[in-house]
């Protein structure tokens, strides 16, 4: 008979596999950012964030007319493409 851990641990397997990747697309202006989803991240390049920061919008949480989006500067990690 299964132990209640085994289960437990099967189970947030199954979850940590059916979760897709959080890719993170990036786009040069904002208002290119249409039907964002809840938690989805996108990267804005529009110099509106300090040097080596990049304005990342995500999809904060849910509200009365659809996804609130969240802005905030994040450091740039890699190369400008």
């Amino acid at each position: 008979m299964p132990d209640y851990r085994d289960i437990l641990f099967l189970t947030i397997g199954a979850l940590i596999v059916a979760t897709p990747a959080a890719n993170a697309s990036q786009v040069s202006r904002e208002a290119d950012v249409i039907n964002l989803r809840l938690g989805e991240r996108v990267l804005v390049d529009d110099g509106s964030c300090p040097a080596g920061q990049i304005k990342e919008i995500s999809g904060a949480k849910l509200g009365p007319t659809g996804v609130v989006r969240a802005r905030k500067c994040i450091s740039r990690t890699g190369p400008k493409r």
